[in-house]
């Protein structure tokens, strides 16, 4: 082991004892989550296992760490489903843990809640030094605790890539903040490889690098710092979609393949005519519970603007809100979408750190049993797709 090993393992070990609570709260946090739901429901075919990794996304993300690319579905609807609609970073991953473990990559999808359990507590670390470092400890603390507790929170135990982009976003960001440009552009480059949502952290690093520039106009050239970081960022992101549309004979094939699944950007207005026919179609309450939503949502945005964080902080949420309320498709899945956009919980983890101790820990408390139940009626029943 040489020094620079020696050197940062005190470093890491002093991180892990400063970030030891919020690891610990949201460990715990899921754990009721999923406790909950294997009790939920006595259906054997509604366990626990089966819910967080054999339905829906997880399912085509195991195909591919099994068998590779190259499955399609023709859907009920006439939609063409191809498996290149997925990202690679999760299905590698899956295969790696299977590769060195007894652990499968396939249909029982014990690999991809390995992946999702450690990605949701590298994605918990990440934000509580994000937390630590704009706002102090408790701040930090809150930030994890409160991303653990949100209603759709079990989602961070499935065998998605909700857990594994925001973690890689997360340390991204406070890469970037901290001033390690190539560190934020590798880890940008990651998250492009698990999420189409990748461009967000890049947007981040490219406006960052921007303000850089303009904050010392008076120098002649740009550091290389900055400049790689800009560079990598979108990196892994295009270099999926250019494969794709190789692969399809394509230069806009990966569009094509989202298409299939009546995936796309529209500017909302697919979204909009989903909420007027609540009002026509007999559902008036559901109407005004997604206009209530997004109210809500706009009033978060609100108070995270005017907490001033960092910009990159700012831009990486924007687009995150951006690409999850003006996208078509499934309109369901909008929820789980802004998941990794843990930005819009900064507010109330700051009001939390400043109120008393007993106030906050009712308050987490109360959401993590709200979110594990929500978490169990929403799998048991519709679920994500």
């Amino acid at each position: 082991m040489g020094p620079g090993s020696r050197l940062r393992l005190p470093v890491l070990a002093s991180f892990l004892q400063r970030a030891g609570p919020a690891l610990l709260g949201f460990a715990a946090i899921r754990l009721l989550g999923v406790v909950v739901l294997e009790l939920w429901d006595g259906d054997e075919r509604k366990d626990a296992l089966h819910l967080l990794s054999g339905r829906w996304d997880s399912v085509w993300y195991a195909s591919i760490a099994e068998h590779g690319y190259g499955r399609t579905v023709v859907a009920e609807d006439g939609g063409v489903h191809s498996d290149l609609a997925f990202f690679p970073l999760l299905p590698w991953l899956e295969r790696a843990v299977s590769a060195v473990s007894p652990l499968s990559a396939g249909e029982a999808g014990e690999a991809g809640l390995v992946v999702g359990a450690v990605a949701s507590l590298a994605a918990a670390a990440g934000l509580f030094a994000l937390g630590d470092l704009l706002h102090g400890r408790r701040a930090g603390t809150l930030l994890a605790l409160l991303w653990a507790a949100v209603p759709i929170g079990i989602v961070q135990s499935m065998a998605y890539t909700e857990s594994l982009f925001t973690a890689l976003a997360a340390w991204a960001l406070y890469a970037l903040l901290t001033g390690r440009w190539v560190a934020a552009g590798v880890l940008s480059a990651a998250s492009g490889l698990s999420r189409p949502a990748g461009l967000a952290v890049a947007a981040a690093i490219a406006v960052a690098a921007v303000a850089d520039r303009l904050a010392d106009p008076e120098r002649r050239r740009i550091p290389p710092g900055p400049l790689w970081g800009v560079v990598l960022a979108p990196s892994g992101w295009a270099a999926y979609v250019l494969w794709v549309g190789a692969k399809s004979g394509q230069p806009l094939g990966y569009l094509d393949v989202q298409a299939g699944w009546g995936n796309g950007f529209d500017g909302g207005l697919g979204f909009a005519r989903f909420i007027a026919e609540r009002f026509t179609d007999g559902a008036p309450l559901a109407g005004v519970g997604l206009c209530a939503g997004l109210a809500l949502l706009a009033w978060v945005c609100v108070l995270l603007v005017r907490l001033r964080p960092p910009l990159p902080l700012l831009v990486y949420t924007a687009v995150l809100v951006l690409l999850a309320v003006c996208a078509a498709g499934y309109f369901g899945s909008k929820p789980r979408l802004l998941l990794p956009a843990f930005p819009l919980l900064l507010p109330a983890a700051v009001a939390l750190a400043r109120a008393r101790l007993p106030a906050a820990a009712v308050t987490v408390g109360v959401a993590a049993v709200g979110a594990s139940a929500y978490g169990a009626v929403w799998l048991t029943g519709s679920g994500p797709p």
